[in-house]
């Protein structure tokens, strides 16, 4: 196949950014591929992602059931990640010296445990490639000029170019949106989707860093309910079982101000029912002990003494003299403990949007504007969010593979 020598430009840095570039730049040699990121720091998000290991993708291979992970754009992901999915991705890291490992909830991240492997790994496949890394150098505007491109820079120069790729990120403030707006896409409004809810509750003041690995979390008054580890912070509670509610619910939370009610079942998402005969058999097979000294849901001594009072229980009570109607309180506590939450705070690891460019407007074959020939996306600047867990990343390496290919002339 015969390239020409396309001028690309990539606004954007991050991981969309990056691999767009590259795969533009590896399938056409000949293209004049540059990438500009507005801060110093290229790919800082994944440098902090996942604690600082990095959470590249998900070991979940099935095409139909990745998009079952996206509150938004699962219908229109499933094409692309039927062209590269996660072991595409996995077979992309490996052929460039970087292996990946699964861990028992499925994520995946390199055996380094370490998000520098990943960083060093992009930076020096986009060298190899003839990528041309410009940093501390943004874009301020793009115009249509001459069936191409003019693209003003923030020190007030300019460039012409064929193919346009913004991946810019989900950010409100994200300049992406505004030229996207600028050439005539439409902008969901951006909201935060992946947060940490904001929770003063006596029940569980004192106990950050303790985490349950198997809770049941429900929105009162909606439909949204999920499950999975359940961490207490300083301000509240975090973990998959809240990032989860969070992203699903991303726009009804945001309309509530981050005021509502989250019921939660601390013990692997058991109804009331199921945890009061639960109790009732413990209290028959452990008549003399204290109920504050042992709890048949395993959960951590500390929040189980936490609920016990909560249930207006005396702790040292031996389980033979709690009444029925304090076991069904204590039931309560245990698998419907309700809990009113105030606000919220964005997961510093993921800091994750809903909410970008309409996706109706966007072929996603290319990933090219059905609107504006030659512009492309890529990542969190579409109206595309993943729940926890590698799914964010792997939409950015898929959308940013595709719109890669595409501008080198290969689609």
């Amino acid at each position: 196949m015969a390239f020409n020598s396309t001028r690309v430009i990539v606004v954007g840095g991050g991981a969309a950014g990056f691999f767009a570039a590259i795969a533009c730049a590896e399938t056409n040699p000949a293209a004049r591929v540059v990438l500009y990121e507005a801060t110093a720091h290229p790919l800082a998000k994944v440098r902090v992602s996942g604690g600082g290991r990095c959470n590249v993708t998900h070991a979940c291979p099935e095409p139909r059931d990745l998009v079952k992970r996206y509150p938004r754009g699962g219908r229109e992901l499933l094409g692309p990640f039927n062209r590269f999915g996660p072991r595409d991705t996995i077979a992309w890291f490996a052929a460039r010296g970087v292996e990946l490992k699964t861990e028992a909830d499925g994520r995946m991240f390199p055996i380094t445990d370490d998000s520098g492997t990943i960083v060093d790994c992009l930076r020096r496949a986009a060298d190899q490639a003839g990528v041309k890394v410009f940093t501390a150098m943004g874009v301020r505007r793009v115009q249509r000029a001459d069936g191409g491109f003019q693209v003003e820079f923030t020190d007030g120069s300019a460039g012409d170019f064929d193919r346009v790729l913004i991946a810019t990120g989900g950010n409100k403030s994200s300049v992406g949106q505004i030229i996207a707006a600028n050439l005539g896409h439409t902008i969901e409004p951006p909201v935060p989707s992946l947060f940490t809810f904001h929770i003063d509750d006596a029940r569980i003041r004192g106990l950050e860093g303790l985490s349950v690995p198997a809770a049941g979390t429900a929105v009162r008054g909606t439909k949204l309910k999920d499950s999975g580890g359940l961490l207490v912070t300083h301000w509240g509670m975090s973990g998959p079982a809240i990032l989860k509610l969070s992203a699903w619910g991303a726009r009804e939370l945001a309309e509530r101000d981050y005021k509502f009610t989250l019921v939660v079942s601390w013990a692997e998402g058991r109804t009331v029912a199921q945890a009061l005969d639960t109790l009732v058999s413990a209290r028959m097979a452990n008549l003399k002990k204290q109920i504050g000294t042992w709890n048949p849901f395993a959960l951590p001594s500390r929040l189980w003494e936490r609920l016990v009072a909560a249930a207006g229980i005396v702790p040292e009570t031996v389980w033979t003299s709690v009444s029925n109607a304090s076991l069904q309180a204590l039931a309560g506590q245990v698998a419907a403990a309700e809990f009113a939450v105030e606000g919220k705070s964005l997961n510093k690891d993921e800091f994750v949007t809903c909410g970008g460019v309409r996706l109706r407007e966007v072929d996603f074959k290319t990933m090219e504007s059905r609107l504006c020939p030659g512009l492309h996306f890529a990542g969190e600047v579409l109206d595309i969010d993943g729940i926890t867990g590698g799914f964010n990343f792997q939409a950015a390496w898929t959308t940013g593979w595709l719109a890669g290919r595409a501008m080198a002339g290969a689609e």
